[in-house]
């Protein structure tokens, strides 16, 4: 072959890798921008599951934020007969009231062997809200989860604002005070099979878990 025929085959071969490459990246609504993060997800031995865990900040927030933030997971209690207990949801540092579905203050949430519940979002059977976290909103944010006999469970959460999937997500009014009260979703709660596979929440991937009744 002809060194003239060398550089144009070289010539073309470049020019075929450029013109994909191109077309992936053009635009902003290229495929490669629609692809959402993983959520993070943990467990605790063969007992406890948690997935779909995410910081939720308010509309409109953005980079470094201090303020209110709401914490939004689904928690599985996979074990055969012992109930689950959730005493306390931490981000960073910062400590969460934990509330009912019609938003009263209650001072754990009880999930039953072999069900879950989604914590977090309308209709959710619990919530758990910070009132005063500092997150970066897009990045990641350590969240603790404590129990009463499995102990603690840390993940590296994704921050997001309530828009979007997570829209309904965000940090609610004030909880109402009513100390030393119990939630137990019960018959509201999924099976735990169903929540041991990960996704997005409820928002996303449909509708959330059904209000408990007590």
């Amino acid at each position: 072959m002809s060194r003239s025929l060398r550089r144009g085959a070289a010539a073309a071969l470049v020019l075929a890798a450029i013109v994909p490459l191109s077309a992936c990246a053009a635009g902003n609504d290229a495929d490669t921008l629609q692809i959402k993060p993983d959520n993070a997800a943990t467990s605790i031995d063969n007992s406890v599951k948690l997935n779909n865990i995410v910081v939720v900040a308010p509309a409109g927030s953005a980079g470094e934020y201090a303020g209110p933030v709401a914490v939004t997971a689904n928690i599985a209690n996979t074990a055969p007969k012992d109930d689950l207990v959730l005493t306390g949801v931490k981000v960073g540092g910062s400590a969460a009231t934990l509330t009912d579905e019609n938003g009263a203050q209650v001072s754990q949430i009880v999930i039953h062997a072999g069900e879950s519940v989604l914590i977090g979002g309308k209709g959710g059977a619990a919530l758990a809200q910070v009132p005063n976290a500092k997150v970066t909103v897009g990045g990641y944010n350590d969240t603790t989860f404590t129990f009463k006999s499995a102990g603690d469970v840390s993940a590296n959460a994704n921050v997001q604002p309530a828009v979007g999937y997570y829209q309904g997500f965000g940090p609610a009014a004030k909880a109402t005070p009513s100390a030393g009260v119990t939630a137990s979703p019960g018959a509201a709660s999924s099976p735990a099979a169903g929540a041991g596979a990960s996704g997005s929440p409820s928002a996303p991937a449909g509708s959330p878990s059904a209000p408990a009744t007590h």
